[in-house]
């Protein structure tokens, strides 16, 4: 069953990505991206549209041009320490914004929805795992923005009969496995990606102990001391996805649903540089300081409601093969 799915900031990493994934599946995409943080050349199909979710005019040029079926949203600020010290920011765009792009489907009559959420709305974990039961109770901006959303969906639902699925994402980690498409941030805030960059100096003939790469907290509780964090593949992401859009489609979604995507394993910072050391063959330092304001120590997933309701399994289980993924489109020059 194809639609034509608006993709809301489809020009940023995740939501590149499932450009791709769409045109390869025979929907008909359209983009929608401010490039505040995307990049052009990084939508590899269907139209462009350069428009700002704060401008109701690009909203109500976007949806006069086409009829949208299936609406997805990626376009959040989403850097947890920004989020601390410059929250204006993000309850404009991610709260403020999705609002109005709500409202516009609205008065064009679209009524399904896929929102890209976070594990950051459940804030300090009161368990090992989390599933979707787990209080939400963040301990950030970014993570309020994504709760808050989440609330006007249930709302919306009820009122108006909107249709939702949130994806609760923990790390999104990788890279599209044909090394067409990876991480761009500016600035990178993503752990695998900084200690690869840090690999790519060392290789480029930069002197080991003149790291750039911080780690930000060494006396967290768990094992080693630094965070731990669950890490899924982009391409598990947006596959997903693709079961939200046929869920939706099919009218199997009633009101606001939600799911945790994440593998169900955790692995620390420390761990982390270690396998991209196995990988890369490179010597990678790193110097510890201070924590981040807002982060928990421990993040994982208990996605066993998305495996039993929507049937998704991800196929990258084992953090190497993901790591290996964003190592083969950094180092691809």
């Amino acid at each position: 069953m194809n639609a034509t799915v608006l993709v809301v900031g489809g020009a940023g990493y995740i939501g590149s990505h499932m450009v791709k994934m769409l045109a390869q599946e025979g929907h008909t995409v359209v983009t929608l991206d401010n490039l505040s943080t995307g990049h052009r050349d990084a939508v590899v199909d269907g139209a462009f549209i350069e428009g700002d979710l704060l401008r109701e005019a690009d909203l109500d040029r976007v949806f006069s041009a086409q009829p949208i079926d299936v609406v997805m949203h990626f376009a959040a600020h989403c850097y947890v320490g920004e989020s601390v010290q410059s929250p204006r920011k993000y309850y404009r765009n991610n709260v403020s914004g999705t609002l109005n792009l709500l409202n516009a489907m609205f008065d064009a009559g679209v009524s399904k929805f896929v929102f890209s959420s976070s594990c950051a709305t459940y804030g300090v974990p009161m368990m090992d795992s989390m599933d979707e039961s787990h209080p939400q109770r963040p301990v950030n901006p970014y993570g309020r923005t994504k709760l808050m959303v989440e609330q006007v969906l249930a709302d919306y639902a009820h009122a108006y009969g909107l249709r939702s699925v949130s994806l609760r994402y923990f790390n999104a980690a990788g890279s599209d496995p044909e090394g067409a498409l990876g991480e761009r941030h500016d600035p990178e805030t993503h752990l695998i990606p900084l200690v690869l960059r840090e690999a790519l100096r060392v290789k480029k003939g930069g002197d080991p102990a003149a790291t750039a790469l911080r780690v930000y907290g060494g006396d967290f509780d768990t094992p080693d001391g630094t965070c731990v964090r669950d890490y899924v593949h982009v391409h598990d992401l947006c596959r997903a996805h693709l079961i939200a859009i046929r869920r939706l489609l099919e009218g199997r979604v009633e009101g606001a649903e939600a799911y945790n995507l994440g593998i169900g394993r955790g692995f620390s910072v420390k761990e982390v540089i270690n396998i991209c050391r196995a990988i890369t063959g490179i010597d990678i330092r790193y110097l510890i300081e201070g924590r981040r304001a807002g982060d928990p120590p421990r993040l994982v997933a208990d996605a066993t409601k998305a495996r039993e309701v929507l049937g998704w399994m991800p196929e990258y289980v084992e953090i190497e093969k993901i790591i290996e993924t964003a190592w083969r489109y950094m180092d691809r020059d």
